[in-house]
């Protein structure tokens, strides 16, 4: 989703409704809070960890970390949102991994499209990381083509992408380089428009790409910092013409597999193996469709939707989306992502939070010199983890990382400058410190069931709080 400035620039049409989630009926039902799980296995309680917290086996006692988890159930109580994860990496060890209230909500549709009772959270939930696709994914697969020598920061987009140069604006031509797309300093609009039917009755990722190249440009290249999913939009597309592969296919390969983050995909509904439907652009259980004796390779299993927590009803009118007020779940929530079959450069991951762990665990020790899996050099870790912005302003962007930036509030209030991180707009953050050896996970549904309002402030929050449990930085 797109961001510009500290301001949401585009939210579900339903957002605006419900700013105040408590008071206000969600998707035509009362809102109710999530019911308080009765203990598990996984369940640690105490005084300060009420039982709808549910952590990891062999993780640090949550006890130790009873701020996080009273935010956290604090924000669950006040309808801010339905569940989440939480995840915190340090000094190379998992400190803490625990769920928090629902996955699904009561009488919400389930697999099969009925309504069905609340789902409990838990930590193998898989999450739609919308933008978080932006830093583990796309980011990464164009740095190990720079380190290629394959492509160059400071090349011009058409060096590439040859039609990146409408009639309607010629500086586009030259002025606008890979850097720019990179650090969201190419001045191009924030997204594509939704107005009219595509990518509705069918997903049509080459309409979305020629929307993309003909997209204005609305600031003077390389002076400000304007957060645009059509900027990744543009780097997944070189990825994909100088690889020869689809996006998804590429970093399935080249970045998840050797972090082995098995946990993690694209879900492109053409790609589903298992009882299926596609509705427009949308994938849906089809209980009455026959079982699937083997998924071909480069296929994923609809076996996975089941841990897969549901985010928004569709927003479209019914006029337009053939899928309308069905619950998305395993279905991009990006719009735009999803009319261009769910796998682009800015949107359309799925992880969990050990995966996302993993990533960042993977990423300290590359930085630190240490044995590492991360499928770059620590070289170029650096370079794109360090402000790269071309012009001299105030926002601090790596290459596809937010360093110091309105869109921050994640680092919370003790990580330095320095630390860096990214948000998806379906309330997903991951915030990482080399100084201290640290990360935070925080992984959500807040939109889920028809959008709710951001909780990077929460998450900055927890990351306080996870720093002040570590007693980093003299806290």
């Amino acid at each position: 989703m797109t961001v510009s400035g500290s301001r949401v620039a585009r939210l579900p049409a339903v957002a605006a409704a419900l700013l105040t989630l408590a008071a206000v009926p969600s998707c035509g039902q009362p809102a109710q809070p999530p019911p308080v799980n009765a203990p598990s296995a996984e369940t640690t309680s105490s005084d300060t960890t009420p039982s709808t917290a549910r952590t990891t086996p062999g993780a640090v006692s949550s006890i130790e970390f009873a701020p996080v988890s009273q935010l956290m159930n604090d924000a669950i109580a006040q309808h801010r949102l339905p569940g989440a994860v939480v995840q915190i990496g340090h000094a190379g060890k998992v400190a803490f991994r625990t769920a928090f209230g629902e996955r699904k909500l009561a009488g919400e549709p389930g697999l099969d499209g009925s309504p069905s009772p609340a789902e409990p959270m838990t930590v193998d939930t898989i999450f739609d990381l919308a933008s978080l696709t932006k830093s583990l994914a796309t980011a990464t697969a164009f740095m190990q083509l720079h380190e290629q020598g394959r492509v160059h920061l400071d090349d011009p987009v058409q060096a590439y992408l040859p039609d990146f140069r409408p009639a309607n604006d010629p500086r586009r031509a030259g002025q606008v380089t890979l850097r720019m797309l990179l650090t969201h300093t190419s001045g191009i609009a924030g997204d594509l428009s939704l107005d009219g039917p595509w990518g509705l009755d069918r997903a049509d990722k080459a309409d979305g790409l020629r929307r993309a190249l003909g997209a204005w440009v609305v600031f003077e290249p390389g002076d400000l910092f304007h957060y645009s999913d059509i900027n990744f939009i543009l780097v997944g597309a070189i990825i994909e013409k100088l690889t020869g592969q689809s996006i998804d296919t590429y970093v399935q390969n080249n970045v998840f597999t050797p972090l082995g983050m098995t946990d993690t995909h694209y879900f492109p509904a053409t790609k589903a193996c298992g009882p299926h439907e596609i509705l427009g652009n949308a994938l849906v259980v089809d209980p009455q469709a026959p079982e699937v004796a083997a998924c071909p390779a480069g296929s994923w299993s609809t076996d996975l939707l089941g841990r897969v927590a549901p985010t928004a009803h569709d927003e479209d009118t019914p006029g337009l989306n053939p899928d309308h007020g069905r619950l998305l779940r395993g279905t991009v929530h990006d719009p735009t992502a999803r009319r261009m079959g769910g796998a682009t450069g800015a949107a359309g991951v799925f992880s969990t939070a050990h995966d996302v762990g993993l990533f960042a665990q993977a990423l300290l020790d590359r930085l630190a010199g240490r044995p590492s899996t991360f499928p770059l050099a620590q070289s170029t870790v650096r370079l794109m983890t360090s402000p790269q912005q071309p012009g001299p302003g105030p926002d601090l962007r790596g290459l596809g990382w937010d360093i110091d930036t309105p869109h921050s509030r994640p680092r919370g209030t003790i990580f330095p400058i320095g630390s860096f991180g990214h948000t998806g707009f379906t309330g997903t953050t991951l915030w990482i410190d080399p100084g201290s050896d640290t990360y935070v996970v925080v992984l959500a549904n807040v939109i889920h069931q028809c959008g709710g309002p951001p909780i990077v402030g929460l998450s900055g929050d927890v990351a306080t709080a996870a720093a002040r449990t570590l007693h980093l930085y003299g806290n």
